[in-house]
């Protein structure tokens, strides 16, 4: 029923910014939804990076806070992740996942490719 599809993803300097985009089609509840970017770097598991909850408080991982930004706008259907201040350790495949708060009902996107290299 939910389709999530990232975008936004390249390669960029040490230092450089990028924006992520999620949209999420086939379904029309995306406000209901606990939005949350994951990430999975080469020889390690994956990790939560960001999370929004439906009524837009926002939490991140101690590595990039202060550098990424977690938005949404549900008009749109969409989730953001503003990265800045990029790191090579930053490189990883970035996941978009919804989480409906009820078991067994959750998407994950196909990710996206974000390498920081100088």
């Amino acid at each position: 029923q939910g389709q999530l599809v990232e975008s936004g993803g390249g390669l960029v300097q040490p230092g450089g910014s990028l924006r992520l985009s999620c949209a999420v089609s086939g379904n029309n509840f995306f406000s209901l939804y606990t939005m949350g970017w994951f990430r999975q770097a080469p020889g390690k598991q994956r990790e939560m990076v960001a999370q929004i909850t439906t009524t837009d408080d926002t939490r991140y991982s101690d590595s990039v806070k202060g550098r990424f930004t977690i938005s949404r706008d549900n008009a749109k259907n969409i989730l953001y992740l503003q990265m800045n201040s990029l790191k090579v350790a930053d490189t990883a495949v970035y996941y978009c996942n919804a989480d409906s708060g009820v078991t067994g009902i959750g998407y994950w996107g196909q990710g996206t490719q974000v390498t920081v290299s100088s």
